[in-house]
């Protein structure tokens, strides 16, 4: 895997794993996940701010977050919000973060029509980098094409991509 190649598959129907390493210590990369002033600056794909970002990091915590898109360019998605919240199950500290991801609105309350996602990060250390695998759970194939066809793989891809900006602007 060459340096910020993304591998992305799909395993029986309904998981999609993506597999990144970035040139970070493991113990960084997971704080990136953990703590609201990291998440802040290099959550979302281009062009997306987030102006909400509450992080309750426990099991029975709860991340409610807002993403904005800041970018005249990006036409109609100018202006729009998209809100999340996820539901952390299990932390292994800097192992593993499990969660649910779910749509949500700016009151936290889960949106029932879009899919939901179960999250497993696990990061691996390698020789002072970390190979991250995002594993997302969904309940159908149709769930996973939903998110595939709002453009799940360019969003984690450049979403990464500014994680890898921001762990070099920091360590």
């Amino acid at each position: 895997m060459s340096k910020n190649e993304m591998i992305s598959r799909v395993e029986n129907d309904r998981v999609l794993v993506l597999e990144r390493v970035f040139d970070a210590p493991r113990e960084l990369v997971f704080s990136m996940f953990k703590e609201a002033e990291h998440l802040k600056h290099w959550w979302g794909p281009n062009g997306w701010e987030l102006p909400v970002c509450n992080v309750d990091f426990r099991p029975g915590g709860e991340w409610h977050y807002c993403m904005k898109c800041v970018d005249r360019n990006q036409g109609e998605f100018y202006g729009m919000e998209s809100w999340g919240k996820g539901i952390y199950k299990d932390i292994n500290e800097p192992e593993m973060i499990n969660y649910t991801d779910y749509f949500s609105d700016a009151e936290g309350n889960i949106n029932t029509n879009m899919p939901s996602t179960e999250v497993t990060l696990e990061f691996v250390e390698l020789d002072r980098k970390t190979n991250l695998i995002n594993r997302g759970e969904y309940v159908s194939a149709e769930a996973l094409k939903t998110v595939m066809d709002m453009g799940m793989i360019q969003g984690i891809t450049e979403t990464w991509n500014r994680l890898e900006e921001h762990l070099n602007k920091i360590k």
